[in-house]
């Protein structure tokens, strides 16, 4: 079958040093139960290895890219050979005078193709494995170009102090909405800046109306109705490390779970339309779809969600996001997809990557699968 992204975008280049989608919410949104088997989008391998968390038996993540998939390898041989602290060190959340070292100490657990790719980028190592992807490379040009041209690193810093929701909405009000920040980020954050520098292009094929008023929305909630004090993804892009806040793979409080159970991880170079041609039926419990389907027509993203069904268990779960394409499950598939609009709802008014104009969590239906 093919993907339709691929012959529309190229893949050799880490794209995503990070997951882009808060794993709080998806880790919810899937309720993951013991012993099942989860199909991923591997990106960086962040979310991937969150699902651990609810305790399954396998779970396998898919992407085109192997330079995505030695991000994932890397991260996992890191949690098998450092400590927690060191953990954050390599992937740049802190700060690290040898990431060389680190990954001496990782690289004979890293599978052969991911090893040959880290062997040649010892620069990529150097800066830490989270910060190169070009979505990152983005943000580090709008946090050290963009913003102070907006913005003294002193009421950046201000943003992050934890206030009531009230002082949040007087900070933002009198001292963050000003006349530059809207003017700069009408320009920056436009299709045309986004896909040149972050995005690649063609993720926009299926994108109707102005970009940057989508995410400015987004971005007032982020600064006012949510907290930027337990925010990662906010004080990445602003500051260029997180503070007060780790995403959930990277919690203290989770790395000995994930490290007992990495053994589950697998992963294949493959399109997720090509995997599951040739799946058993009924046999994955739960998929985090990233935004895959963005950049998806219509009628491709319709025949996706077919193949899904099919491989789909009775009361399994997807979890996809919407960032600027609406898609959610088309009215001919009842029978087969549930959505789960109040799940969604409550938890996308949490959602910390604040940037997606939606959450769609669909269950597949117990009577139209095993009736089949």
């Amino acid at each position: 079958m093919g993907s339709e992204i691929a012959t529309r975008a190229t893949f050799e280049k880490i794209r995503y040093a990070q997951c882009w989608e808060d794993a709080d919410i998806l880790v919810e949104a899937l309720n993951i139960q013991p012993g099942d088997r989860c199909l991923s989008i591997a990106s960086a391998g962040d979310n991937t290895l969150a699902l651990l968390l609810g305790d399954p038996a396998e779970v396998i993540a898919l992407d085109l890219s192997a330079a995505q998939l030695a991000c994932l390898a890397l991260r996992v041989a890191a949690y098998q050979a450092l400590e927690h602290a060191e953990l954050l060190q390599l992937i740049g959340s802190r700060p690290c005078d040898d990431r060389g070292a680190l990954y001496t100490r990782c690289r004979p657990l890293v599978e052969s193709e991911a090893r040959a790719y880290w062997d040649a980028h010892p620069d990529l190592i150097a800066r830490g494995i989270g910060t190169v992807g070009k979505f990152e490379h983005y943000f580090h040009i709008f946090r050290t170009k963009v913003l102070p041209l907006v913005h003294s690193r002193k009421v950046v810093e201000a943003l992050f102090e934890p206030k009531s929701a009230e002082e949040r909405a007087a900070f933002y009000r009198d001292r963050w909405d000003t006349w530059r920040w809207r003017m700069m980020f009408r320009v920056f954050f436009s299709r045309t800046v986004m896909g040149r520098l972050g995005r690649d292009p063609s993720f926009f094929t299926y994108v109707e109306g102005t970009v940057a008023d989508r995410i400015s929305m987004r971005t007032k909630y982020a600064l006012t109705v949510l907290d930027p004090s337990t925010n990662p993804y906010l004080q990445w892009i602003l500051l260029g490390r997180q503070t007060t806040a780790l995403p959930l793979a990277l919690r203290p409080e989770h790395f000995d779970t994930i490290r007992s159970r990495v053994d589950r991880v697998s992963w294949k170079k493959i399109a997720l339309e090509d995997y599951l041609e040739n799946a058993p039926a009924q046999s994955i419990d739960r998929y985090n779809l990233s935004d895959l389907f963005e950049y998806l027509s219509e009628s491709n993203y319709h025949a996706l969600l077919k193949s899904m069904i099919r491989v789909g268990r009775p009361g399994g779960r997807l979890a996809y996001w919407n960032m600027l394409v609406p898609r959610s499950r088309p009215n001919f598939m009842a029978d087969s997809l549930v959505p789960l609009k109040d799940i969604a709802t409550t938890l996308f008014a949490q959602d910390k990557a604040f940037f997606y104009s939606a959450l769609i969590v669909e269950e597949l239906s117990i009577e139209e699968l095993t009736g089949r």
